[in-house]
């Protein structure tokens, strides 16, 4: 016979909890998402690490999003945030220009900003933080940007 605690771990285990936002592409929401996501994520009981992990990894995919996908103009940054048992997913979507070859923009350093004011480490960071990073693009369709992390090994 299980108890009442086991039951409620089991139920707790089984349920996949989602959270779904949708921001303008605009720098300053960055941190607004990293913060929602991180609130979210809270009900995992992550270390400080994984919660930064998660945090910066979230900023570099936005940014990307705002930066690359949009190049400074208006768009919207979808973010989705599942939570299953222990794995944490992140997507986050634009509908911008998109990226032809998703080989080399993965490369560190590699940047298509002009400016020389970005480092070209956003998915070098993206993939160092999480467990799993992928990246699916074409050019005038946007990017999606899935990250996967265990939370609480």
């Amino acid at each position: 016979m299980e108890t009442i605690m086991e039951m409620a771990a089991e139920e707790k285990r089984e349920k996949k909890e989602t959270l779904r936002m949708e921001l303008e592409s605009r720098s300053e929401n960055e941190e607004f998402a990293r913060v929602a996501v991180a609130m979210f994520m809270s009900r995992m009981d992550p270390t400080m690490e994984e919660m930064e992990d998660v945090k910066t990894a979230v900023s570099e995919a936005v940014t990307n999003g705002v930066i690359h996908g949009y190049a400074g103009g208006e768009g919207i940054i979808y973010i989705e945030v599942t939570i299953e048992g222990r794995e944490l997913t992140v997507a986050v979507r634009d509908g911008g220009v998109g990226i032809s070859d998703i080989k080399k923009a993965m490369e560190p350093m590699y940047t298509t900003d002009r400016t020389g004011e970005r480092s070209g480490m956003g998915f070098s960071f993206m993939e160092a933080f999480m467990d799993r990073v992928e990246v699916v693009s074409a050019p005038g369709k946007g990017t999606l940007v899935t990250m996967k992390k265990q939370i609480g090994r």
